[in-house]
């Protein structure tokens, strides 16, 4: 749920990453997030959406996202890469995306979290085709999902 940035700028006072910390400490970190966290020198304020995200999830019973699986592909024209997630969900009533979870000079990962519902739908499990796109730089592309961590690009 969190930026790499938004870990980097914490990871003194509270490890992000951490679910274990991030629940004990969810009803502060949704504070700072409605007031002014994180500062516009390290990603600035999050999005509404965002920051209603976060307040579902302390709400809901601070469920933890899966790690999802599918067939990956990449894209690269000189300006733009795209990286393309295909499969099918777990069940019903998932949702799916990729996030990242690390960049460096030459690399970065990617991680695809498939989101179970509330509560369990009926029907069968759907497809899907989850797309991210970001500015051509020459790095390496990794995802991480539930069978590991793998390059695709």
């Amino acid at each position: 749920m969190f930026r790499a940035t938004d870990r980097e700028h914490m990871i003194m006072r509270l490890d992000l990453w951490d679910y274990d910390s991030v629940v004990e400490h969810a009803d502060h970190v949704l504070a700072r997030l409605e007031a002014d966290m994180p500062p516009p020198a390290t990603g600035g304020l999050w999005p509404d959406e965002w920051v209603e995200l976060f307040r579902r999830w302390t709400t809901t019973g601070h469920k933890r996202l899966d790690l999802g699986t599918a067939e990956y592909a990449v894209n690269a024209s000189p300006t733009v890469v795209t990286l393309t997630a295909t499969g099918t969900f777990p069940a019903a009533g998932f949702r799916g995306w990729l996030q990242i979870e690390s960049e460096t000079e030459t690399a970065k990962t990617y991680v695809l979290y498939f989101e179970p519902p509330d509560e369990p739908v009926d029907g069968a499990a759907g497809t899907f085709t989850i797309r991210e796109r970001y500015r051509a730089d020459n790095k390496s592309v990794f995802v991480h999902d539930s069978t590991g961590v793998k390059q695709v690009h």
